[in-house]
Formats: C-alpha cells, sequence, structure tokens
C-alpha cells in the first residue's frame, strides 16, 4: 500500500482510504458485525485513512468504527463530517454549533479529539465567511479537533478553501467520469500542501463495471431516491451522469481495463491514486472482499500516460458537455 504525507494535514495516510458511508446503511441494511468484519479487512489490507460522516446512520457508522477502533487499538486516522443535521443556512454554521456537533461526533468515537473533521458539503456562503473558519481554528487550538477540512460539490468552492491557511483537507468527487478538478483543483491542492481525499471514485459503482440498464437498487438505497436530486445535490449519484449513458461508459472503461489484465474497479481506483496531487481515494465497501479488493488498488503497477490519456477521452467524448460546467 502506498502512503502520502500532505503537509498541511501532517499524517501519513494510505493512498486506499475506506468510506463508510454505507455502514451507516444508507445504501441498504448492513449489520454491526459485518461493518466490523469490512472494518477488519480494510485494515488487515493497509488502509489507515476512514471517512465517515455525523449524519452516515444518525451517527451509526461513527459509532461503530469508535466501537472496533476502542476494541482493536488500530492506528488509523479517522475523518468525521459535520453541518448536514441542521437546515443548509449560512447562520447555522456557528462556533456554539460546531462544539456540540464535535462534541456528539467525539462521542460516538471515543475520542478526545478528532483526528480531521471536514464541513461536509455546506453552502456556498460558509466559504467566503471568516467566522467560519476562525471558529475552526479555535476548535484546533482547544485540541477538540486536530485539523479540519472540507468536503465540496464545486470546484469553485474546493479553490477558496484551499487559499484558507488553516484548511488542511478538500474532499472532491474524483473519478473517470468527473475530472473538472484535474484543471485546476489539484495543482492549487498540491502548491498549498492541502490533501485531496477523492470520494465518490467508482462513480456509485458504475465504474466497477457491474451495472447494466436493467440493475435495481433498494428503495432506501441513493442510487434509487436521489437519481433527480430529490434528497441532495444529483453529483453525487452516479457523479451526476446519466445512469444509461454511464452504463455504456463503464462498458467502454472495463475495455481499457481489461487490457491491463485488472478488474474495472481496481483500475479506477488505482488511477486515481496514481495521481500525485491526491492523498487518499475512499471507495466503500460492504463487506470485507469488496474491502481487500480496493485496498489491492495501492499496489498496482503504474497505469502510465496512455491509460490517462484514453480516460480522457473517453470522459471527453461521453460527458465533458453534460456536465463539466455544473461542479
Amino acid at each position: 500500500m502506498q502512503i502520502r504525507h500532505p503537509s498541511r494535514l501532517n499524517r501519513d495516510v494510505s493512498v486506499i482510504g475506506l468510506g463508510t458511508w454505507q455502514l451507516g446503511a444508507d445504501w441498504g441494511e448492513v449489520d454491526e458485525a459485518d461493518a466490523a468484519a469490512v472494518l477488519d479487512a480494510a485494515a488487515d489490507a493497509g488502509v489507515t485513512f476512514f471517512d465517515t460522516a455525523d449524519v452516515y446512520g444518525d451517527g451509526r457508522s461513527e459509532r461503530i468504527i469508535g466501537a472496533w477502533r476502542a476494541r482493536t487499538g488500530a492506528e488509523v486516522t479517522v475523518a468525521t463530517k459535520m453541518g448536514r443535521r441542521v437546515p443548509q443556512t449560512p447562520e447555522a454554521y456557528t462556533l456554539d454549533a460546531f462544539r456540540a456537533w464535535t462534541d456528539r461526533s467525539r462521542r460516538n468515537l471515543g475520542v478526545d479529539t478528532l483526528d480531521l473533521v471536514q464541513l461536509h458539503c455546506p453552502p456556498t456562503e460558509v466559504f467566503a465567511s471568516d467566522a467560519v473558519f476562525e471558529a475552526l481554528d479555535t476548535l484546533v487550538d482547544d485540541e477538540t479537533i486536530a485539523a479540519y477540512g472540507v468536503s465540496v460539490e464545486t470546484a469553485d468552492q474546493a479553490l477558496t478553501a484551499i487559499a484558507r491557511p488553516g484548511t488542511a483537507s478538500v474532499q472532491i468527487i474524483l473519478n473517470a467520469f468527473r475530472l473538472k478538478p484535474l484543471d485546476a483543483v489539484l495543482p492549487a491542492a498540491a502548491d498549498a500542501g492541502v490533501a485531496i481525499i477523492a470520494r465518490v471514485p467508482l462513480a456509485s459503482g458504475l465504474l466497477s463495471g457491474r451495472y447494466d440498464h436493467d440493475t435495481a437498487f433498494a428503495q432506501n438505497d441513493h442510487r434509487s431516491y436521489n437519481r433527480g436530486g430529490a434528497a441532495f445535490d444529483i453529483g453525487e449519484t452516479f457523479s451526476g451522469v446519466d445512469y444509461d449513458e454511464g452504463v455504456e461508459a463503464a462498458r467502454e472503461f472495463s475495455a481499457l481495463a481489461a487490457a491491463h489484465d485488472l478488474a474495472p474497479a481496481t483500475a479506477a481506483l488505482a488511477w486515481v491514486a496514481q495521481l500525485p496531487e491526491v492523498s487518499t481515494v475512499i471507495p466503500g465497501a460492504r463487506n470485507p472482499e469488496q474491502a481487500r479488493g480496493n485496498a489491492a488498488a495501492g499496489s498496482v503497477p503504474p497505469l502510465g500516460p496512455e491509460f490517462g490519456a484514453q480516460v480522457q477521452e473517453l470522459y471527453d467524448r461521453r460527458f465533458r458537455k453534460e456536465i463539466h460546467g455544473r461542479w
């Protein structure tokens, strides 16, 4: 497993991490024993970065990770997120609110100091607020949190956050079907020493190559209920691409992966992880086999510039016109 050390975060992180939205049972039922088995498998495979949020299962994901870490004593970085438990107005982002939210997360995770807390895709106005970032600095000074970052919807939000001297990380959607961060966000983060956490790296599973036009998802799976953006930003579901177009593009991507004797998901994760500006990639896993398979992408030999050029061509032909300007 390759390791990165972004200077502002000042932690070693595995290039393949683990996203734990699914452990909150927001993608269908996952019992606690199965969730613990996923965490065990990821850690055994060299994963040292776990991403969660206070709204994943209304804190269930945090509690599962906290209990697991207490049981195993695993030395991992746990990044959580805050801000989606209230109406999304800039006025909700205050020091008092931050204290309440982080206190709850500290209880859930069983720690005095949270490793990394990220604002969870807040309203755009929040990124321009000096008071918000001063409040976050206060939490660092108080040792409530060790570092803070942001999870963003758009490249412009990411660039605004990177310009803040205290921002340690930016979490952003980045995958073969969402390439806009390559234009300006990744170079700016590298220059500033800000960690890039790549989320939705498999485009909600499209890049696994397992779905066809008739695949059905559970009603409590966001791939069913958020296809039109009814619950949250549509860009979070299948990276905002049209599902049927995504299925066809995934078939093309699978052929590129096969040329390198790789499973599509492995190739998709390895390509993102091998971008030098990326600190860690956070695919989810519903079972230990998926966790181990994802982690294996962290040791794939370099795919090379030709593979990158093929990914770019596929994106330009299939998706650029429809999505590049949106996020």
